[in-house]
């Protein structure tokens, strides 16, 4: 069976299991949590957010952190893997709502 880790953002209490092999930020997602992205490969810094505990594993050079912002913490969902338990600072997450379905199809272009 492979390991997983779960993930408690704050501050909205959030929680979801992190899969071996996963981001972080794909995890949430596929719990139903969205977290700020963009980029997906650990560039823009979308994703930037604070670890409070536990660690994480890049299987790429992170090139979007400085060695001072991992040095306190600061983490890239998109790209990072829980390597144990984790807590993260992350404000802006938020349930992932389904669309309601359109009221009328699209047709074209209204003159």
């Amino acid at each position: 069976m492979s390991e997983s880790f779960p993930v408690l953002v704050q501050p909205s209490g959030q929680r979801f299991d992190v899969p071996a092999g996963m981001s972080v930020l794909l995890a949430a997602q596929a719990a139903g949590i969205k977290l700020p992205s963009s980029c997906r490969n650990g560039t823009c810094r979308a994703c930037m957010c604070l670890m409070l505990e536990g660690s994480v594993v890049y299987g790429i050079e992170w090139p979007g952190l400085s060695r001072d912002e991992k040095e306190e913490g600061w983490i890239l969902p998109c790209v990072a893997q829980a390597a144990s338990p984790l807590e993260i600072q992350a404000p802006l997450a938020a349930p992932i709502e389904t669309a309601p379905p359109a009221q009328r199809p699209l047709t074209g272009a209204r003159r």
